[in-house]
């Protein structure tokens, strides 16, 4: 935030135009909860992390806690915690279901959720039991407008 304040400045006292970034990107084929999680489902399977925007609000990720696999979860429930430089914040489920895989490498490399929000800092992969949830969240264009009116509220 301070280093877009500078750079803000900075382009001010230059004369020239920044570009500020409204929100963070969002992924077309996903769907969104409300709490900034998102979920891709392959089949049966589907895959959840945290948003790019959820991510760019929290700052550096240095910690993620991860369910066992095995742990049921509910769509809307937390089932973990991720811990960054500026807060703590808990992570709900989008789908309900059985966890089948977590993200193993997050435990040495946390900074993955930051990097990679979409693809290498996935969370967890659950057995979906419900493919109707997926009713109950968001697409991408929604989300995109939703994050746009959550931070200008701001």
């Amino acid at each position: 935030m301070a280093s877009r304040l500078w750079a803000s400045r900075a382009a001010s006292y230059l004369r020239i135009s920044a570009f500020h970034r409204g929100f963070a990107t969002v992924a077309k084929d996903f769907k969104y909860a409300d709490s900034h999680e998102w979920v891709k489902v392959e089949g049966n399977s589907a895959t959840v992390g945290i948003t790019d925007h959820a991510q760019d609000h929290l700052g550096d990720v240095v910690y993620v806690e991860l369910p066992e696999v095995g742990t049921s979860v509910k769509q809307g429930g937390s089932f973990g915690a991720v811990e960054s430089v500026k807060a703590t914040s808990d992570i709900n489920s989008p789908v309900s279901g059985k966890v089948i895989e977590v993200n193993e490498e997050l435990s040495s490399s946390p900074g993955l959720v930051n990097a990679s929000p979409f693809d290498n800092g996935w969370i967890i992969k659950v057995e979906d039991s419900d493919a109707g949830e997926l009713d109950n969240l968001m697409d991408a264009d929604k989300y995109a407008k939703f994050c746009e009116e959550e931070d200008a509220s701001h």
